[in-house]
């Protein structure tokens, strides 16, 4: 499924129509039907279990061994068990622990089964301990390769072109509410494929089926065990102000700024990357102690929790957020220096998604800046994680979509102002980095 757009249907790039009337690509939507329940359900028990984890770290253990309450040092020898821990498991296990995450959303296909536990384990250690990363990638990844097995254990001869759909739709199931919405899933992997044209509804069809029942299995499983869809939700959001003249204002810096912090972001990780890849499991460790130690300058320096340094954001960016946080600004420069140093040194060593990272730093610098004139705090929470999310990402479309469906009615207001800080953003990206182009297929 790698046809150029507006290439001639022929051996090598079939008629999409031609091929949607078929009975293959009918049995082939039946087969992702179903493969969508157990690879969602599958992903569901993954995400409890990383929550499971972190609670049980820094939470249970603690208690456990005689503390009230959890002290503001503990991450440091944690972090560097996740270092030890995540670097053995790259190190000899099939397949590297998945994608680096400092190199950006992975789009090279389906990892083979070979590889599923190691990408898990490596995703769990570092997820679960409080590396400073998201599980999308890590989903998308377990999602595509399982599917992908199951299928070819079905029907050992399927061809290349069908298996690399069951494996997007694998992906769409597993990650199909974890951003807040089936679309937004779908959004994030169809700009990740580079897929366009009618190929890209041939393929996308099956992976939004697996996705609608991936959302379906999700919300089930949650309401069942009472533990929640894992879910992207803001409750509870601030009003925000009709956009003006100087709000636009506003968006054309945020979009700027968030372009020349995502290019500092990226250099610095992978230039820790070339370093850490040298000495794998010493590293590891010394990079854990890094983030460790960064989570405790950050709560003694401001009295507040060293957990909003560590993990995704993705549950944080709720409390961030909401008009009681009591964050000053001086606070919020301490955090987004230090979540974002601790999100450098995680992408570098750690594996897992680099999306709720950057939407919690984004969402800090909006914020921060909404203390000036001229910017209420929705409108610069919402500019901030579009902007910070298309300087990581390179994905405009999905980086929108993120930052204003999150927001609920008040996304609709804010939407122009995004957008413009989005744009802003890409366009600068494009620009520090010239090689960045778009996602492509692979061939």
């Amino acid at each position: 499924m790698s046809a150029e757009p507006g290439a001639a249907p022929g051996p090598e790039h079939p008629d999409p129509l031609a091929v949607v009337r078929t009975r293959g690509y009918a049995v082939l939507l039946i087969m992702v039907a179903i493969l969508g329940v157990p690879i969602s359900a599958l992903a569901f028990g993954f995400l409890a279990l990383v929550h499971e984890l972190q609670t049980l770290t820094y939470e249970d253990l603690p208690r456990g061994l005689g503390f009230d309450t959890t002290p503001s040092w503990w991450p440091v020898p944690l972090l560097a068990v996740a270092g030890l821990l995540t670097a053995l498991t790259v190190r000899h296990l099939p397949g590297t622990g998945g994608h680096n995450p400092a190199e950006g959303m992975s789009h090279a296909g389906p990892p083979a089964s070979v590889e599923l536990p190691g990408i898990a384990l490596a995703a769990l250690t570092s997820l679960g301990l409080g590396a400073v990363l998201g599980p999308e990638a890590p989903l998308i990844a377990l999602g595509g390769g399982l599917a992908l097995f199951a299928v070819r254990l079905v029907k050992p001869g399927i061809a290349p072109s069908a298996g690399a759909m069951v494996a997007a739709a694998g992906s769409f199931a597993a990650v199909s509410t974890l951003l807040g919405s089936p679309l937004l899933g779908a959004f994030l992997l169809m700009e990740t494929s580079g897929l366009a044209g009618m190929t890209l509804g041939l393929a996308l069809v099956p992976g939004l089926l697996a996705s609608g029942i991936g959302s379906l299995i999700f919300i089930g499983l949650g309401s069942w065990t009472g533990l929640g869809t894992y879910s992207l939700t803001l409750p509870g959001v601030p009003h925000a102000d009709d956009p003006t003249v100087g709000a636009f204002g506003w968006a054309i810096a945020l979009g700027a700024a968030a372009a020349f912090a995502g290019a500092g972001i990226k250099r610095l990780s992978l230039s820790l990357q070339k370093h850490t890849g040298r000495r794998t499991v010493p590293s590891a460790v010394v990079m854990g102690l890094v983030v460790g130690v960064l989570a405790l300058l950050y709560a003694e320096s401001t009295g507040h929790d060293a957990s909003q340094v560590l993990y995704s954001g993705q549950d944080a960016l709720g409390p961030l957020l909401a008009t009681d946080a009591g964050l000053s600004v001086a606070t919020l420069v301490i955090l987004i220096v230090c979540k974002g140093l601790a999100y450098c040194v995680s992408l570098s060593t750690f594996r897992g998604g680099p999306i709720f990272p950057s939407m919690f730093i984004g969402a800090a610098g909006g914020l921060a800046l909404s203390h000036l004139p001229g910017l209420d705090p929705t409108s610069g929470f919402a500019m901030g994680v579009g902007a910070m999310c298309v300087a990581m990402l390179k994905l405009p479309m999905t980086s929108v979509l993120l930052a204003t469906l999150l927001l609920g009615s008040e996304g609709i207001t804010v939407m122009p102002l995004v957008i413009v800080a989005v744009v802003v953003s890409y366009v600068l990206t494009l620009r520090f980095d010239p090689g960045a182009a778009p996602h492509t297929a692979p061939r």
